[in-house]
């Protein structure tokens, strides 16, 4: 593998010999001039050749591939309403159906002015409307790995004609056990396609995974593996069980942050420290696997609109979420993988932006804690917590002074009218039972 490492370069995009139509979007876009990881995937990628890809979450990795992967497209690009005339050439799989929505809103934006069509497809909502849009052509397919097989086996794809073949969040992928869906998919692929994988981390498997999919790629990073962006300052608090919701709430409200994504290791977790949050007066929602896309959905646009305070989130369900300017990501719970840390925090301090990553901990979190300062190879600040008096402790209950007083009878009521609750009354019970079921 050839191994490009550099952390600074300058160019503008329209340096790279972009097609105009491009060029244009990425203007209108709001950006001029590219990221490091850009600055080097581009003229690569626009070569020809496979890439493997590192640089911190939220240094464009994803415009990094998009872009030249339309360029080389665009040769092939034509106005014809015939679907054949449409087949798929660029695939890219992503982890998650966020990620992958995510890649969909850049391609699709980015491709604007060109004549390619794109389409994403993941599960959790209706396959019909995937199936249709499949039917109708698209140079461009996202995907996750488990919609994409079920599309195949119900013939809804083909991807025959696949030129570009890219893997996004690859160590995801592995992590989530997708192995066998991807050697399964590139098995469909013609052998002859240029290969693109791109992560956040590296590690050994993913290089044997490079090894296995791509041919003799160029190995790009930008910064040393598995660190975190420079941008964001990381603190880690010691704090009980019992502190740590209080301690967010406390954050959230003297800071005065408006939008900050916690992050809690369970499904259930996280359900629980919504409904908590919204108990204290703080505008919050959880996204996790249990829920259903569109409420994912709704709840991931509701907190890009500002609508929400806070998001609180699994590592699965936030992969992909890419909001501008989240000036903090809070580890209520601590990954118990540590490479879960890097992709966590990279949720602020995005494209140069500052941010700030706090995480608690407890004493039984020490070895946590000490595998993610070994995995980054940075020391994490630690500091105490001061909250407000109160803060942390049981939550008193409210009282019901009805249910505090003593039972007193009503005045209507007549004792020496009430039948007598001595033994010996059977008859008076039969009697009672026969009125009841309908006799005198």
């Amino acid at each position: 593998m050839a191994n490009n490492t550099t952390t600074s370069i300058k160019a503008n995009f329209s340096d790279f010999g972009l097609h105009p139509t491009i060029l244009k979007a990425v203007s209108e876009a709001g950006y001029s001039s590219p990221t490091p990881i850009q600055a080097l995937a581009l003229p690569n990628i626009m070569d020809g050749h496979d890439v493997m890809g590192a640089a911190q979450t939220g240094t464009g990795k994803t415009a990094a591939f998009t872009l030249p992967l339309l360029h080389r497209l665009l040769p092939m690009a034509n106005t014809s309403a015939s679907p054949a005339r449409h087949p798929v050439r660029a695939l890219i799989l992503t982890p998650t159906r966020e990620l992958a929505d995510q890649v969909a809103e850049n391609a699709i934006m980015y491709s604007k002015y060109t004549n390619l069509r794109c389409a994403v497809v993941f599960g959790g909502v209706d396959i019909n409307p995937q199936r249709e849009a499949l039917q109708r052509g698209c140079e461009v397919l996202i995907a996750t790995p488990g919609r994409l097989l079920d599309h195949i086996e119900q013939r809804n794809v083909n991807l025959s004609q696949v030129g570009i073949l890219v893997l996004d969040e690859a160590d995801r992928m592995l992590d989530m056990g997708f192995l066998p869906d991807l050697e399964r998919i590139v098995s469909l692929l013609p052998k002859q396609r240029q290969g693109l994988l791109f992560s956040a981390t590296f590690s050994k498997e993913i290089r044997r995974l490079g090894l296995n999919f791509l041919n003799n790629p160029k190995e790009i990073k930008v910064a040393q593996s598995n660190t975190t962006a420079d941008t964001i300052t990381q603190i880690a608090y010691s704090l009980s069980g019992k502190q740590k919701r209080a301690a967010v709430a406390h954050i959230i409200k003297s800071r005065k942050l408006n939008q900050v994504i916690v992050f809690s290791n369970t499904r259930i977790g996280a359900s629980r420290l919504a409904r908590e949050l919204l108990n204290d007066g703080i505008k919050a929602d959880a996204i996790h696997g249990d829920k259903s896309q569109a409420e994912r959905t709704k709840t991931l646009d509701s907190f890009k609109a500002g609508d929400l305070e806070a998001l609180v989130a699994t590592d699965v369900a936030a992969r992909g979420l890419d909001v501008a300017g989240v000036p903090c990501v809070i580890n209520y719970d601590l990954p118990f993988n540590a490479e879960d840390y890097v992709h966590r925090i990279g949720r602020t301090g995005r494209a140069g932006s500052s941010g700030q990553a706090i995480s608690f901990y407890t004493p039984d979190d020490e070895r946590l804690l000490s595998d993610i300062e070994k995995l980054i190879k940075t020391p994490i600040e630690k500091a105490r917590l001061s909250l407000p008096s109160g803060k942390g402790r049981a939550r008193k209950e409210p009282q019901d002074e009805l249910f505090y007083k003593p039972y007193v009878p009503s005045e209507s009521f007549d004792q020496s009218k009430q039948p007598s609750r001595q033994s010996g009354r059977l008859g008076d019970n039969k009697k009672s039972v026969g009125i009841l079921l309908g006799g005198k």
